[in-house]
């Protein structure tokens, strides 16, 4: 008799793209180096120009009249959707480059939302950012082996706390809430679940596209499941 997926939840043994998630890394350990190497091949490469669609194309003008660069990264397989690529890059121009949040703690934001989703091409873009706007190294490193950071100023304690609460708790509480908006004003607050937002959807689209890490200098291990 065939089982059913619920009966398998019920079971405890999830289904089975979620079984060979939790078992990526040992897996490709005892592949072949090709069959491991298609196990994580890019599924949403590059559209050729004489391939995409009239919106598209505009779309790809659109953001290199913006960004003074062609598409890139998350951006790639976004263009799929030209509207939602463009939005997109519109949300980030602000939640980059205008948040109100010094850029120190927006970037330390940004890396907790990789490290969260095992983003590594997310976290390798933001890193050098991070460190260059005054984030310690010792920090990064605590990050990204998924340990909580010692001896943080209280500005990047309060950070941490609330993006962590988010992630895990899909909500703060309220001391939580009091420091931050204590700290950072209201409209802080919500530039703050704007940055957590924005770079949780580009994780997501980066992780469901496989897009290759490019420079990959502090690697992310998967956390135990």
């Amino acid at each position: 008799m065939a089982i059913s997926r619920r009966d398998l939840i019920k079971a405890g043994m999830g289904s089975a793209c979620v079984m060979a998630a939790a078992g990526v890394a040992e897996m490709q350990e005892n592949k072949p180096p090709e069959a491991a190497k298609a196990a994580s091949a890019d599924r949403l490469l590059p559209i050729p120009a004489d391939k995409m669609t009239v919106e598209q194309k505009k779309a790809a003008e659109d953001f290199l009249a913006a960004r003074n660069t062609p598409i890139f990264g998350p951006f790639i397989p976004l263009l799929r959707s030209p509207e939602v690529m463009l939005r997109a890059r519109a949300m980030g121009d602000y939640l980059r480059y205008k948040s109100v949040l010094p850029p120190k703690l927006n970037e330390f934001a940004i890396l907790i939302a990789a490290r969260q989703w095992t983003q590594q091409y997310e976290w390798d873009v933001h890193h050098p950012i991070a460190i260059k706007a005054g984030l310690g190294a010792e920090i990064t490193h605590a990050l990204s082996e998924g340990r909580r950071p010692g001896n943080m100023p209280e500005d990047e304690e309060i950070i941490y706390e609330f993006c962590i609460e988010l992630h895990r708790n899909q909500s703060v509480c309220d001391a939580t809430y009091a420091r931050a908006v204590s700290r950072f004003g209201e409209q802080g607050v919500i530039d703050l679940i704007g940055v957590t937002g924005y770079y949780t959807f580009l994780a997501m689209v980066l992780n469901v596209a496989r897009t290759p890490a490019a420079k990959n200098t502090m690697p992310l291990n998967f956390f135990p499941r």
